[in-house]
């Protein structure tokens, strides 16, 4: 397994997942699965996907990577990065800077440091 603290790891593979199409739901959701919560703060996200598997909702993917990131999942914040997510699969000429604005929204910087 990777050297990522938890939080990196939960990170990675959602934003692989929802960024760049990497792997399935269903393998996401295993891959979570394999190890604890991250944080306490993540432990309902975990339940729930726990029992939705593969069905789990993209937007609850997108709230828990907001709460990972330490941000609030509110409605705002939610379609804020959903929009970029999409914009990101796109391609196209502003899927760069969706891309960069999607790790300042999380992160605080554009390359997610």
């Amino acid at each position: 397994m990777s050297s990522l603290p938890r939080a990196g790891k939960t990170t990675a593979l959602i934003d692989a997942y929802l960024l760049d199409g990497r792997g399935s739901l269903p393998q996401l959701v295993a891959a979570l699965l394999e190890e604890a919560p991250p944080s306490d703060a993540v432990r309902p996200f975990y339940e729930g996907i726990r029992v939705l598997g593969p069905r789990t909702p993209e937007l609850a993917l997108l709230a828990l990577r907001l709460v990972v990131a330490g941000r609030r999942a509110d409605d705002a914040s939610v379609r804020r990065l959903r929009a970029l997510v999409e914009c990101v699969r796109s391609g196209g000429p502003e899927a760069d800077a969706a891309r960069r604005e999607y790790a300042f929204e999380l992160e605080g910087s554009t390359d997610g440091r």
